[in-house]
């Protein structure tokens, strides 16, 4: 028998279905924008997304208490989540741009390697697998 709570589970599937949900909305809003309406600036798009997620997650940070406010320990520590930041943004503006060129659903069967190449990935830089082009 589980442990856990029907509320706590009832919320965690809020969370998923929310989070799907949010990225089907902003994933087609993106591709009407892009495609349909003639918008021209996918890296504006990315500022709004990037914006926005910052200010619900200091909404869910400070107002509601979702997760505990962590602070930066160091330096490395600082320059190691401003790379991932960059990157992250990096793949949303590439992501942007691309659905001006692609359909909806090929830019979505392309998302959905992204766990088997990050198991690839994370396999061979646990074991210092060295890759020959």
């Amino acid at each position: 028998m589980s442990s856990t709570k029907p509320s706590s589970r009832f919320f965690t599937v809020g969370l998923i279905t929310s989070w799907y949900s949010s990225n089907i909305g902003v994933l087609l809003l993106n591709k009407y924008l892009l495609s349909n309406y003639g918008f021209k600036y996918p890296i504006f798009l990315t500022m709004c997304h990037m914006t926005a997620c910052s200010l619900f997650s200091y909404v869910a940070i400070a107002w509601l208490r979702i997760v505990p406010l962590q602070t930066l320990r160091s330096r490395v520590q600082f320059a190691k989540i401003f790379t991932l930041s960059m990157v992250f943004c990096a793949s949303v503006v590439s992501g942007n741009i691309s659905l001006r060129f692609l359909p909806v659903s090929f830019n979505q069967a392309i998302g959905a390697t992204t766990p088997f190449f990050t198991a690839v990935f994370a396999y061979a830089m646990t074991f210092n697998f060295v890759f020959f082009l």
